[in-house]
């Protein structure tokens, strides 16, 4: 006799987990999220109905995208894209645009070619950034271009989700429904501004007024959970209407307030989302198109070598920089698993498979990147100082 576990005994058995893979992927040196991935596969006829679970996810991953919106005032925006935007769309083309058209020609319709485009697409920034740490390279001369492609990614991202969500609504997709959908974006958007620019022009004093830390994570997580439930109403994405809520506050004098207070929360809540995305996962009929599967590892891992070649070198790096770069940005993840949770069946089932495999693949490189650097073009030499001897003319 099969025995239902309560929903509440569930999501507690769930966070002690998250709680010992996260303390084994820091003996392991492997990104958590992978971890999570594979508990919720590992667990998905416990796990797939539990709504705590489902709930959570949602707001947990509504939260890290409005803590991401939070780093990205207009003028800020305008600075990085005047640096990176030949770069960020070369990466678009090659990563996203080859990638849907590989999936044209082994049969995929349209939409599913565009979503996997989509799930090949974005390097993790939570993998990168934590590996650039972990290494000791965040001084290195690549990093800044990295930071700024993974930026880049980071607003093409939010976009690609919300054509996604239109594309899927069911019915044929016209131009015209392409065009629409834009027009709701830009209004969001230009709406976020707008607030910013008004109604939140002077936050920063009634955060200060706020004491209480109870009433302050009420306000900011309703923020964040209202615009993107706004993105939602309007048929966008609850993921583009919570960065655009992070946007708001982005002109506030200290963004560190509304950090500390939304980061434990989404620190919490994150974790329930990737268990839940492993949770849709089936691997019931073995591995799905699995000539398209190779494919796409083998062209989207190219593709962002090559980003990091040419980019890189339009970027103002070296040539030896721009490799070395080039295989740092390989690995792929959180944006990843938010448009393969979109997915359904054996496409949810192969999205996942690609996340997995192209996250260790791209860990792999970024580790190895100086030595296959070192093997390509030589070591480098140090440079001689020409030291003068007392006397000598």
């Amino acid at each position: 006799m099969d025995v239902e576990l309560p929903t509440l005994l569930g999501a507690g058995l769930v966070l002690l987990l998250i709680f010992w893979l996260g303390l084994l992927s820091l003996k392991i040196k492997i990104p958590s999220v992978i971890l999570y991935i594979l508990l919720g596969i590992l667990l998905a006829d416990a796990l797939h109905e539990n709504e705590i679970l489902h709930f959570s996810s949602e707001v947990g991953i509504v939260l890290l995208f409005f803590l991401l919106g939070l780093e990205f005032n207009v003028n800020r925006l305008g600075g990085i894209a005047k640096k990176i935007w030949p770069a960020g769309l070369m990466d678009v083309a090659l990563s996203l645009g080859v990638s849907m058209l590989l999936c044209l020609a082994f049969g995929m319709d349209l939409f599913t070619s565009f979503l996997i485009g989509g799930v090949t697409y974005a390097t993790s920034s939570s993998i990168t950034a934590k590996l650039l740490d972990d290494t000791g390279r965040m001084a290195n001369s690549e990093t800044e271009f990295i930071l700024a492609l993974l930026i880049f990614e980071d607003l093409v991202a939010p976009i690609v989700v919300a054509i996604i969500m239109g594309m899927s609504s069911g019915e044929s997709f016209q131009t015209t429904d392409l065009l629409l959908l834009l027009s709701k974006i830009i209004v969001l958007a230009l709406g976020a501004i707008i607030l910013g620019k008004t109604v939140f022009k002077h936050f920063e004093k009634l955060l200060n007024k706020i004491e209480d830390e109870d009433f302050k994570i009420a306000l900011l997580v309703g923020i964040a959970l209202s615009y993107g439930g706004l993105a939602l109403l309007l048929g966008l994405s609850e993921v583009l209407g919570a960065f655009l809520a992070g946007m708001m506050l982005a002109e506030i004098g200290k963004i560190e307030r509304v950090e500390q207070t939304v980061h434990p929360i989404k620190d919490l809540m994150l974790p329930m989302f990737f268990v839940y995305f492993g949770t849709s996962i089936e691997f019931d009929q073995g591995i799905p198109y699995a000539g398209l599967l190779i494919a796409l590892l083998g062209w989207s891992l190219l593709a962002k070598l090559l980003v990091g070649m040419i980019g890189g070198r339009m970027f103002g790096l070296s040539k030896r920089v721009s490799f070395r770069a080039g295989l740092s940005i390989c690995a792929r993840g959180e944006f990843s698993v938010v448009i393969a949770a979109m997915a359904s069946g054996l496409i949810k089932v192969f999205s996942g498979m690609y996340i997995v495999i192209a996250a260790f693949i791209g860990m792999m490189l970024f580790e190895r990147a100086p030595q296959l650097t070192n093997l390509v073009y030589g070591k480098p030499q140090k440079k001689k100082k020409n030291l003068k001897v007392p006397g000598s003319s």
